[in-house]
């Protein structure tokens, strides 16, 4: 985790999310729901702490009676269960209200993810920035491929760096070379 504060909080529509990305759709029909709200928990794993975001992934409860929950899963991700006959956009929109009036609106972004259209305009009234739970998508496979690039180039350096050779200069290096293949021994002579 990052020592720098968040850079944004970011407010994720978890079944919106799922139910636009095709991959968690499939994974939601053959493996059921708790599978598809794990893979996304996941994906949410990397991205928050790549991106520095506190992120609550927030899953309606409105059906189940019982008390909301949070489950801290990382120092960068909650999943929060909203309470009974609470929708997740009821959550989402009280949480913008309340950040509306929070002083960290001047040093840290409040973003929501969601695709759905009157969610969008919902949160843009209160000041939030919106993201399409596509956009959403993109961004993960974005940070993806980012990370996987800067372990591939820490994996080169490291690799590169194993031999004492490497660490000298080019000069040295083609010195070291001659004295090798005998050839600063033929100069001198």
């Amino acid at each position: 985790m990052s020592s720098s504060p968040p850079q944004a909080l970011l407010l994720v529509d978890g079944y919106n999310v799922i139910g636009a990305w095709h991959h968690l759709l499939q994974v939601r029909d053959r493996h059921g729901l708790e599978e598809a709200r794990r893979e996304l928990v996941t994906a949410l794993i990397d991205y928050s702490a790549y991106q520095n975001f506190n992120t609550h992934l927030v899953f309606d409860s409105q059906y189940q009676n019982a008390p909301g929950s949070r489950e801290i899963i990382t120092g960068n991700l909650m999943v929060c269960y909203t309470d009974y006959r609470q929708t997740a956009d009821t959550y989402i929109e009280k949480a913008c209200a309340q950040y509306r009036k929070d002083v960290r609106k001047f040093v840290q972004r409040l973003i929501v993810a969601t695709s759905d259209r009157a969610q969008q305009l919902t949160v843009v009234g209160y000041g939030a920035e919106w993201m399409s739970a596509q956009k959403l998508r993109s961004e993960v496979e974005l940070a993806v491929i980012r990370v996987r690039r800067k372990q591939q180039t820490q994996r080169k350096r490291q690799s590169s760096q194993r031999f004492l050779a490497n660490s000298l200069d080019p000069v040295a290096r083609q010195q070291l070379a001659r004295l090798r293949m005998g050839e600063q021994g033929k100069k001198d002579k």
